[in-house]
């Protein structure tokens, strides 16, 4: 890596929000039996993040990310007569690649090991394996089931290839795939003949040529199928529809599988789920018209960013949406790529980059990285509080809140909507001020004060800072998101 390059890659981790599961922070607290624990643990947990590297990094403040610098000198440290570096490599099983890269980063050393992620079995050091949970390291055989998810991950495991039906003849083929949707979505005419229809699929992947007969792929089966259910593997992945009366899960109202494939399904269940939710009546100068109360553009994205960002690899789960009185909660199944904090600007990483790439060409979804962009430009538009991003271990939750006025607010909600109004402007090359903030929450003028005091609130959160922290000016001071 040149110097370029370690600089945007400390800027990136030291602007992660907290240590992740595939990133360690130290300063100079220096044992080479923790570090051979920690290359495991952290080659153990990029493979079930997707990652394609962990890092663990000395001379960065574990509170705060501060860049202080570190005295370790790998290169001059020896266990008997090994170099560390060789030391480490010998007690680690499987052999996996791991670099030290010594060099200066804001003025002071900083010692940064690079690990490559492991593949079908997990990384032990002098016999004992180890794992992420959180920012703490642990012992892996106290987490069975994540052992499990490494033995089964493979380098080349792309779900998309993988076969969801084996040996199925061509009618059956055509049976089985809404070909139709699948030529009206691409924009192409229908070939009149089995022959040219199957050729097409062929060459979209969607299906794979077996002597005289077909293999359906998964990326056919989930965006094409007539029903889910025909695929065992993927009848669990069907988008489940559930409404609630009241504001908790303890009374349900009505259940729904959409049981199509993501592509020939999508809109029907942007549909179904915009059919559930409740309207406001506006009344115009000349004529009343219904509104519904979350912008139908945000629930699109949000909704195909599920089903396209989801991890496959966990079974028995697949993408929800819940309709409550007050909200509506998106879940997909897998812990996302990147953090919550950098949805807004950062361009998109998908597990599934095949089934993303086809979403998008088929318009389902918008363009890579402007998509959670516009839906909170959407959110501002309707007056809504911020979307709430939960990543949690084995699912990413996003919570879209029905209105509320300011007051109705808890401080949680105001910050985070003060975050996303920034981060908002930053990308679209623009700056948030007390104005910006006022006009987002329906601030008066004279209240200017009340936008100041969310302002000095999200600062502290360390979720914005001052584009100009020279100028004392608050009234025409700008802000920028604490990453940029």
């Amino acid at each position: 890596m040149n110097s370029h390059e370690l600089e945007k890659l400390m800027d990136e981790l030291i602007h992660l929000p907290n240590e992740t599961e595939w990133v360690e922070f130290k300063l100079d607290r220096y044992d080479p039996q923790q570090i051979g624990e920690y290359i495991s643990a952290l080659s153990n947990s990029a493979c079930l993040h997707g990652k394609e590297a962990a890092y663990l990094v000395f001379g960065i403040e574990n509170e705060g990310h501060m860049v202080k610098g570190t005295s370790l000198e790998p290169d001059k440290e020896k266990i008997g007569n090994q170099e560390i570096e060789n030391w480490l490599a010998t007690q680690l099983s499987p052999r996996i690649d791991f670099e030290i890269i010594q060099f200066i980063f804001h003025e002071v050393p900083i010692v940064l090991f690079k690990i490559d992620p492991t593949y079908n079995t997990p990384v032990s050091f002098r016999g004992e394996a180890y794992i992420r949970v959180g920012s703490y390291k642990k012992k892996l055989a106290d987490h069975p089931e994540k052992a499990r998810k490494i033995w089964i991950k493979t380098k080349d495991q792309v779900f998309e290839k993988a076969t969801a039906l084996k040996n199925v003849n061509a009618d059956e083929v055509l049976r089985l795939l809404d070909y139709p949707a699948c030529f009206a979505l691409m924009n192409l005419p229908l070939p009149d003949n089995k022959t040219g229809i199957l050729a097409k699929l062929e060459e979209e992947e969607l299906i794979v040529k077996a002597g005289d007969a077909f293999h359906v792929a998964n990326l056919g089966a989930i965006l094409f199928a007539n029903s889910l259910n025909h695929f065992a593997d993927l009848a669990r992945k069907s988008v489940r529809v559930i409404i609630y009366k009241g504001t908790n899960r303890l009374n349900t109202v009505k259940e729904q599988n959409v049981l199509k494939g993501y592509a020939n399904g999508f809109e029907g269940l942007i549909n179904y789920i915009n059919d559930q939710l409740p309207s406001n009546e506006e009344i115009g100068k000349a004529f009343r018209r219904e509104v519904k109360m979350y912008p139908e553009l945000a629930i699109r994205e949000l909704v195909a960013n599920a089903l396209i960002h989801q991890d496959f690899s966990i079974t028995g789960a697949g993408p929800m949406v819940e309709i409550f009185d007050n909200r509506i909660e998106i879940t997909n199944p897998g812990k996302p790529l990147i953090s919550p904090l950098r949805f807004i600007d950062h361009s998109p990483q998908s597990r599934n980059e095949k089934l993303a790439y086809f979403m998008r060409r088929i318009n389902i979804c918008e363009e890579r990285g402007s998509g959670i962009d516009k839906v909170i430009d959407a959110v501002e538009a309707y007056q809504l509080p911020a979307p709430n991003f939960v990543a949690e271990e084995e699912y990413l939750r996003v919570i879209l809140y029905s209105f509320k006025t300011l007051r109705e607010m808890n401080k949680d909600d105001i910050i985070r909507a003060c975050y996303q109004h920034c981060c908002l402007k930053y990308v679209s090359s623009d700056f948030m001020t007390n104005q910006t903030l006022r006009k987002r929450f329906r601030i008066e003028e004279k209240n200017s004060a009340m936008a100041s005091r969310i302002i000095s609130d999200t600062i502290k959160a360390n979720l914005i800072k001052d584009f100009d922290p020279v100028n004392k000016s608050r009234k025409f001071a700008s802000y920028i998101p604490i990453w940029a």
